[in-house]
């Protein structure tokens, strides 16, 4: 642990894969039993999941509790909601639908301080749901270790990418399998493993690590973990809290019934 917070930064630049389970579902009880599981994150998804400002502020400090990372995926186009994310206490922020260098400087200002953004100076539930050094200690920190992860899951975005990586408060990408397999086969298919787009996904890390930056991505089958570390994606989602709970379900049941 770092004088800021729990090492997702200093993890992920170190080349370590970092598996984050993703939450939809908006309840602080539960959020903390995922947090306890033992994934290395837990991700509280605002855009397609039922979180709400209100559960991220709970959610956070449930995950937190547990000492692992919260990370935090804002509604599109919601930038305001990645500062306020931060000053809830996220480790980093995971903004969909990036499609441009307009895009990824917009989100940019809202997560970084100045000179680099724009950020407003607020953070005091971060730091009391720390317990960190607040001040001048988390403003020489905070710029560093609370990452902005850009979502590139569309053909403009994929034309886009090197100049998104280029923008300064950009720190990683974040590939939506879902959404960029609906791109690529122009709206025609729906499979985020589909095996025609895996050198553009493989692209994309490499093409990160170029520009220095870190990438994430969601596996839809976590079976695809270790193809995708070995892509060199560092953050990678690998479970949605109603998959693990469904799939709990099933090895219990199987077991009480004596299946084979």
């Amino acid at each position: 642990m770092t004088a800021y917070g729990y090492e997702l930064a200093g993890a992920l630049r170190a080349g370590q894969t970092v598996l984050t389970a993703w939450s939809a579902l908006p309840e602080t009880g539960f959020v903390g039993l995922v947090a306890g599981a033992g994934f290395d994150a837990v991700t509280l998804d605002m855009q397609h999941g039922g979180h709400t400002e209100q559960s991220v502020w709970h959610g956070i400090e449930a995950i937190t509790a547990q000492r692992v990372p919260a990370i935090v995926r804002v509604p599109v186009g919601r930038f305001e909601m990645a500062s306020r994310a931060l000053d809830f206490g996220a480790d980093a922020v995971i903004a969909p639908m990036i499609n441009s260098v307009d895009d990824a400087r917009a989100f940019a200002a809202f997560m970084k301080y100045p000179p680099l953004g724009e950020r407003s100076w607020g953070p005091t539930r971060a730091i009391g749901v720390r317990g960190i050094e607040g001040g001048n200690a988390y403003l020489g920190r905070a710029n560093a270790e609370t990452l902005a992860f850009a979502m590139i899951e569309t053909r403009a975005a994929l034309d886009s990418l090197d100049a998104i990586l280029a923008v300064e408060g950009i720190d990683a990408v974040f590939v939506g399998p879902a959404d960029f397999s609906i791109a690529w086969t122009g709206g025609e298919r729906l499979e985020p493993t589909l095996d025609d787009m895996m050198d553009a996904v493989a692209g994309i890390a490499t093409r990160a690590k170029k520009a220095g930056k870190l990438a994430g991505i969601f596996a839809a089958d976590p079976a695809m973990v270790p193809r995708y570390a070995q892509m060199g994606y560092g953050l990678i989602a690998a479970g949605f809290d109603a998959a693990i709970v469904r799939k709990g379900a099933d090895a219990v049941l199987s077991a009480a019934r004596g299946d084979r």
